[in-house]
């Protein structure tokens, strides 16, 4: 239990207080299905997980520390795979 203790104490330094992480990361994740849903939108798996991957990256920046290079890094590597995978690119 000692080595989650810990891996928990660091991650809430880096991100904050997951309740109010998973709030801002829901809350995102909702509003953007809302506008999918209104525009009669589907999203292929890769895109949807994609998105919600982002969101996720974008709540820990919100709730954390937003210096933290490596969330605005896995941001764009999530938005890259999709668009390879639509360039014909498969990773």
């Amino acid at each position: 239990m000692a080595d989650i203790d810990e891996t928990l104490q660091e991650r809430g330094s880096r991100y904050g207080v997951f309740a109010k992480h998973a709030e801002v990361s829901q809350d995102l994740k909702f509003t953007i299905n809302i506008h999918l849903k209104r525009r009669g939108k589907l999203l292929q798996a890769d895109q949807q997980e994609a998105l919600d991957m982002i969101c996720h990256k974008i709540a820990r920046i919100v709730n954390g520390d937003e210096n933290y290079d490596d969330n605005w890094v896995d941001v764009a590597g999530y938005a890259t795979l999709v668009a390879k995978r639509l360039q014909g690119e498969e990773i």
